[in-house]
């Protein structure tokens, strides 16, 4: 049995181990693979479009526009927000300058003027990417669905011109709506699954993010002046109801050429007199999932990090792995269901050690030496606890520690007065103590710290 929970555990760790050294390189340090033939099966209905619209289709024509392009790099979208939490000290000139100097597209650049609208597609990963890749490969369609859903709730009485925005009937299957004041937007708020008169429920949108009211309304105004003479600012966009596609500088915009059931990502290398650092992100439409990484290397020793995350299934990870002169060092989370686990190792010139615990109750610890001297603990989810060391194996499932494999011990050299039966501290250092210092509360921060984003995330 202990063998059975040590190969579990040890594999366990080697699996993520692998998965993020993996991961890093994939994303920082080559090119993702080339855009392949689409994979996305039959275009959407104009139902689909809808429902996939309806959060959206009730405001400004530019802020759509930017929302639309700005969804076909969802990778993009997930980096811009977390930089604008780790930023929000910028405002007016100082925040359009720095994001200027970003490389994001001009789409996702123009949204960092509108944070919870930003926020809102970075909470909902799985519906913009869905709406990224309607708007690339349908523009038509759903620049269509969009007109439908503003006469549903123009019908319905709950789209009309006010304080905050203008509504013009500009054709009869056109309808544009600006803001009231150029330089003040208000973005507005309203219910999808009663505003349009019409219930639409929208997958993958979290019904967190949709408000109780029937009717559309309207927080803070936002003040884009200091953004117009940007080349990304918010004048320099608009929907060509019309055509059928949304306008950047007066030219027809749709977004990452990628998206058509193929890889996409970005890198970026520095090469310095001190060594190299990479970074980049990558996205795969096919299977929703996301990750981004990045490593240094010094003369000193190197450092990776990475994450990756899927919103379709709710798996997420990430891990910090670093090595230098005196050994290798790493620290790795995942979860997916609720259920969480956390590993990290140390291999020095005095021996390896490696431990994982689960938010289920599980964990173990196992240790080899320079010298060939070998150890390993463990408990599961049950309680059961098992240890072993050169050889000798004992388990304890509630009546006390019983040799199981091994030369049998004098009751002096038994397996809890080496330290393997004793009960856990309340408190304390231990590997496996829920609190102190040095246990495994730190180290769980640490692999948490090495991701920007837990899960969004």
């Amino acid at each position: 049995m202990i063998r059975t929970f040590m190969k579990q555990m040890m594999a366990t760790v080697l699996s993520f181990l692998l998965i993020f050294s993996a991961v890093p390189g994939e994303a920082a340090g080559q090119q993702p693979a080339p855009p392949g033939p689409s994979g996305q099966g039959a275009p959407l209905s104009g139902e689909e479009l809808q429902q996939i619209l309806a959060p959206i289709a009730l405001y400004p024509d530019a802020l759509v526009a930017q929302i639309l392009g700005a969804a076909t790099f969802p990778d993009q979208v997930a980096g811009a927000s977390d930089w604008l939490h780790q930023n929000k000290g910028l405002t007016g000139s100082a925040l359009t300058k720095a994001v200027d100097a970003q490389q994001w597209d001009p789409s996702v650049k123009a949204l960092t003027q509108f944070p919870s609208v930003l926020d809102n597609l970075a909470g909902n990963l799985s519906w913009t990417s869905t709406l990224g890749e309607a708007y690339h490969t349908q523009a038509a369609d759903v620049m269509s669905a969009v007109q439908v859903l503003r006469a549903k709730a123009q019908a319905a009485g709950n789209l009309k011109s006010g304080s905050q925005i203008t509504v013009v009937q500009q054709a009869p299957q056109v309808i544009v709506i600006q803001p009231t004041n150029p330089q003040v937007v208000y973005v507005p708020t309203y219910n999808p699954t009663v505003v349009y008169g019409t219930p639409y429920v929208t997958p993958g949108y979290s019904t967190a993010a949709v408000v109780t009211t029937a009717v559309v309304a309207f927080g803070v105004g936002i003040a884009v002046g200091a953004a117009m003479s940007n080349s990304w600012g918010y004048s320099y966009w608009n929907c060509n109801w019309h055509g059928g596609t949304v306008v950047y500088h007066s030219s027809g915009y749709y977004g990452n050429s990628a998206w058509h059931g193929g890889y996409y990502g970005s890198s970026a290398t520095a090469y310095g007199p001190n060594g190299v650092a990479k970074a980049g992100n990558a996205y795969n439409p096919s299977t929703g999932t996301y990750a981004r990484g990045a490593s240094t290397s010094t003369a000193y020793g190197s450092q990776k990090v990475g994450q990756a995350y899927n919103p379709n299934t709710g798996a997420y990870a990430a891990t910090h792995q670093s090595s230098n002169a005196y050994g290798s060092y790493g620290s790795s989370v995942a979860s997916k269901n609720g259920n969480t686990a956390y590993t990290q190792h140390q291999t020095t010139s005095a021996g390896s050690v490696g431990t994982v615990q689960t938010s289920e109750g599980g964990k173990g610890v196992a240790a080899s030496g320079a010298y060939g001297n070998n150890a390993a603990a463990g408990q599961t989810a049950n309680g059961d606890k098992y240890a072993a060391a050169n050889g000798n194996v004992y388990k304890n499932t509630g009546s006390g520690w019983n040799q199981t494999q091994g030369t049998p011990k004098s009751t002096s050299s038994s397996a809890a007065s080496h330290g393997y039966g004793g009960q856990e501290k309340s408190s304390g250092s231990s590997a496996f103590g829920g609190g102190g210092g040095g246990g495994w509360q730190s180290r769980q921060e640490s692999a948490r710290g090495s991701a920007s984003r837990g899960g969004r995330r």
